[in-house]
């Protein structure tokens, strides 16, 4: 990628970023990136350091910064995340540190938790018997994007996030202790898997609200190559029917979660009737509902614990909606 120098400013040739940023965008949309002008432009005001939205305003690029954004583009076109360039994820209300060995957080999330803070309120406003805060579980907490909005936007909810894999325990805690720097309730991070029979045994029929984002997509499904290539494979497949965690979670979160608690699961958009079937198959679950993204594709399934005896799988129906 070359530039025609601009007229210098204080001494130093600098390059406008118009120009730059529209040749970059072209060769990303060349490169097959589907939101490549957003994106060539992200990278310019992470380079240039100024907010997206005063470009047009900004210095422009001097040659050393030139360099460097031409060198971040080239590697967005070999389809490296645009986070993993950037070093960081928003998500809700924050600003995540991201990178190779986690699961980069997807802005369809944002809607689980969403849900897992409302329902985390609720409880505050309601506290059951003598309980002062919501307990809330994150399970397959990766980078801690849910389990650290729920901290944030609940602040008196006591928050357990729980992950196996070291390379994304070691980003969950580089998170979780900018969070604390910030201010908020620190969470309480486990390393565990989700799928053990005696997880987070202390807290049997305790938990308020259960949250997950499991690894759910079926392993046969061809993915795209910023996911192929850099997330982590364990954080992304979910087995042959993509259900290999999401089962052991469902079986889990009964015995977790306290009469009238509640459960939300993230789940593969060709899962809308399996997730929730599964859940009624379960027996230990009323008020099952799925909940669709803003594409109106189905994304997670909601439920809370029973409080009477299990009842059979015809007994239960659930609600579709959107979020």
């Amino acid at each position: 990628m070359t530039s025609v120098p601009q007229h210098p400013s204080e001494g130093t040739r600098r390059h406008r970023p118009s120009p730059v940023v529209a040749r970059a965008a072209r060769g990303l949309a060349d490169a097959g990136v589907a939101s490549a002008r957003a994106e060539a432009e992200l990278l310019a005001a992470y380079v240039l350091q100024v907010p997206r939205g005063r470009l047009a305003l900004a210095d422009g690029f001097t040659d050393g910064q030139l360099d460097r954004y031409q060198a971040l583009v080239a590697r967005r076109s070999r389809r490296e995340p645009l986070q993993h360039l950037t070093g960081s994820a928003g998500f809700r209300h924050l600003e995540l540190a991201v990178g190779p060995g986690v699961f980069v957080p997807r802005p369809e999330t944002e809607l689980l938790a969403g849900w897992g803070v409302e329902q985390a309120r609720a409880v505050e406003r309601n506290p059951a018997g003598d309980r002062a805060e919501p307990l809330v579980v994150d399970l397959c907490s990766g980078s801690g994007a849910i389990a650290l909005s729920v901290a944030q936007e609940v602040p008196a909810a006591r928050v357990v996030a729980v992950e196996r894999s070291p390379a994304a325990l070691s980003w969950l805690r580089r998170n979780a202790a900018a969070r604390v720097a910030a201010g908020d309730r620190p969470i309480e991070v486990v390393e565990a898997d989700v799928t053990d029979p005696d997880l987070l045994a202390e807290l049997t029929g305790r938990v308020d609200v259960l949250l997950c984002n499991p690894p759910y997509v079926p392993q046969a499904v061809a993915v795209p190559p910023e996911v192929a290539g850099h997330d982590p494979a364990e954080a992304v497949f979910g087995g042959a029917d993509g259900l290999a965690v999401l089962r052991p979670v469902v079986d889990r979160a009964a015995t977790l979660l306290r009469p009238g608690g509640v459960l939300g699961v993230e789940h593969d958009d060709t899962h809308g009737t399996v997730v929730p079937r599964l859940l009624a198959a379960d027996g230990r679950y009323a008020a099952i509902a799925e909940h669709h993204d803003l594409a109106g594709r189905p994304r997670f399934a909601t439920a809370s614990r029973r409080a009477d005896r299990p009842q059979p799988d015809s007994a239960v129906t659930w609600q579709t909606g959107s979020s």
